[in-house]
């Protein structure tokens, strides 16, 4: 199991790199500094709709990312209410927004 750093200085690290390649993000909302998880919507174009993913551990402590919609692209509206939802029952959940052309996941961890 990896040991794990407070959420504000992981999530840093990974979206300074993110944004170094020129590519966008946007925390919509702030949780937690040491201990919030992370729900990351993926932005896959402009008019292409998002996809959802929420931080979790798998069996074995490892970081991974659970699809929300079963791994289906959405309407940003509706990825939007579902992260509005899941901050309005967790403060201390981190709400991350980012562009991506490949569909895919800027911060570590499998989907599991």
């Amino acid at each position: 199991m990896e040991e794990r750093l407070p959420t504000k200085l992981w999530l840093d690290a990974h979206l300074r790199a993110h944004a170094a390649l020129g590519q966008s993000y946007y925390i919509v909302h702030r949780g937690d500094n040491a201990s919030g998880t992370i729900v990351l919507k993926l932005i896959l174009g402009r008019n292409e709709g998002c996809r959802v993913y929420s931080q979790a551990r798998d069996s074995e402590g490892e970081l991974g990312w659970l699809a929300a919609f079963e791994g289906r692209t959405v309407p940003e509206t509706e990825a939007d209410a579902y992260i509005q939802r899941l901050t309005a029952r967790d403060p201390d959940l981190w709400g991350v927004e980012v562009e991506s052309r490949t569909g895919t996941l800027p911060l570590p961890g499998k989907i599991l």
